[in-house]
């Protein structure tokens, strides 16, 4: 499944059970050296009953692994910026009365850093360096997370949505 398809699933089933819109997300981060994964995976990426510490050691090996594998390319190139980059995405979907009105997306691009930072966030926070802020997302206030963040970005598009949806 998709971001998309995950959220559309949520906010479908719940939109036919209340009066008025509902809106579901979903959520993940993916890593460019690694084809997109963890992606839908993420919160469980490790397993079923996997914490954050766990998902963040598997994405730290995984990161390893293509980086020592015997890929000729991978070896040459080792785990640059460029192929440590990742970006989170939040998928936001509203439904009302069993039909989809909107779907949103938000994304956050950075790159994925050897040892954690910061003590705030979340999930992949500590591992996730956001440039244009020098800091990972750990180290963010909620303020400048919500700012620069996917799920921030997806809020704004649906909040802009339900503003002019009345101009139609």
């Amino acid at each position: 499944m998709t971001f998309e398809e995950n959220a559309g699933k949520k906010a479908l089933h719940y939109s036919a059970h209340v009066d008025g819109p509902v809106f579901a997300d979903d959520s993940g981060i993916c890593v460019a050296a690694l084809g997109g994964a963890p992606g839908v995976h993420s919160a469980r990426w490790a397993g079923p009953d996997a914490d954050d510490e766990a998902n963040n050691q598997k994405l730290l090996a995984e990161l390893r692994r293509v980086e020592t594998s015997g890929n000729n390319a991978g070896r040459a190139q080792g785990l640059t910026p460029t192929r440590r980059a990742a970006h989170y995405v939040c998928v936001i979907v509203l439904a009302e009365r069993g039909r989809i009105c909107t779907v949103v997306e938000g994304r956050a691009r950075g790159i994925i850093v050897d040892t954690p930072r910061g003590s705030g966030g979340f999930g992949y926070d500590p591992y996730f360096f956001y440039p244009p802020l020098g800091k990972t997302f750990a180290e963010l206030t909620p303020e400048e997370k919500f700012a620069v963040s996917h799920r921030g970005e997806a809020f704004r598009k649906l909040l802009d949505w339900l503003h002019n949806r009345g101009d139609d």
